[in-house]
């Protein structure tokens, strides 16, 4: 079922949003933090559709007016409860369009405590819900790679056998390991008239090393010289398929999904 928000909100929303900063106060982000540390391991979860912006109409005679085509998605919302979740979905495309391009990112490493988000970023629901996800990330990859599970155990095994010449009686070091990074891989809309539909949508997962070597070939940052073993051919078969299918698919990365497709949305509209 899809559903519409009125053309009249979406222009009012959108004229808060451009002439005023979303400060949000520190109690969100302790609440923030303690809902998540409620939860001890996570684990993948089924198929699961949030409600998600779909598409757009574009006003020709006001660029500031739009008709978001919002799916209610598995949960079904409706009322007053649809409409705030269509809210936050339409923030979303609006932060994606006034925050810099290069400032759209979250970093929860604990080697770099002075590059979490950028200040522009840190500012909106966007930035925030993006860090919650970044942390549920680095919360289910530690929790598939538990030897207590059959796909930590196997995981582990494998790397205790690839490594057992060289390792001995040794225990594996865990700073081998790699980060593991969320970025987009694919996204097509289709345009017809003054709207566009967001079609297909794709999340990869990759590891730190693949992704530094990707920024390298861009040309963003210099290529690694390889001097550092990385354990990583396990990881890449075990681990980072799981991640990836969850991401794409799960209810744990539901609202990064809502996000990406308000900033694909929002991509196109800067662009056309």
């Amino acid at each position: 079922m899809k559903q519409k928000i009125s053309k009249t909100n979406a222009f009012l929303l959108i004229c808060c949003f451009l002439f005023s900063n979303l400060y949000l106060p520190s109690n969100v982000f302790a609440q923030l933090s303690a809902n998540l540390a409620q939860t001890n391991y996570l684990f993948v979860t089924p198929a699961f559709m949030p409600t998600i912006i779909k598409g757009m109409t574009i006003s020709l005679e006001n660029p500031l007016k739009f008709d978001f085509i919002v799916d209610s998605g598995e949960e079904s919302l409706s009322g007053q409860e649809f409409e705030q979740e269509s809210q936050k979905l339409i923030k979303y495309f609006l932060a994606s369009i006034t925050v810099p391009e290069s400032d759209l990112w979250v970093n929860l490493s604990p080697y770099e405590k002075n590059r979490i988000i950028a200040d522009s970023f840190g500012k909106t629901e966007m930035g925030r819900d993006l860090l919650a996800q970044d942390y549920i990330l680095k919360k289910l990859t530690a929790s598939l790679m538990l030897p207590e599970n059959e796909l930590g155990d196997n995981f582990w095994g494998k790397m205790r056998a690839k490594y057992a010449d060289k390792l001995g009686d040794k225990d594996l070091n865990m700073d081998a390991l790699n980060k593991i990074w969320i970025v987009p891989s694919k996204a097509v809309v289709y345009e017809h008239g003054t709207s566009v539909f967001v079609v297909e949508s794709h999340l990869k997962v990759m590891l730190e090393e693949e992704y530094n070597e990707k920024m390298a070939q861009e040309g963003l940052t210099k290529k690694s010289d390889g001097s550092s073993e990385r354990m990583s051919s396990l990881i890449k078969e075990f681990i980072v398929p799981e991640i990836e299918k969850e991401v794409n698919e799960g209810k744990h990365f539901a609202n990064l999904r809502q996000i990406y497709n308000s900033m694909i949305l929002a991509t196109w509209y800067k662009q056309n």
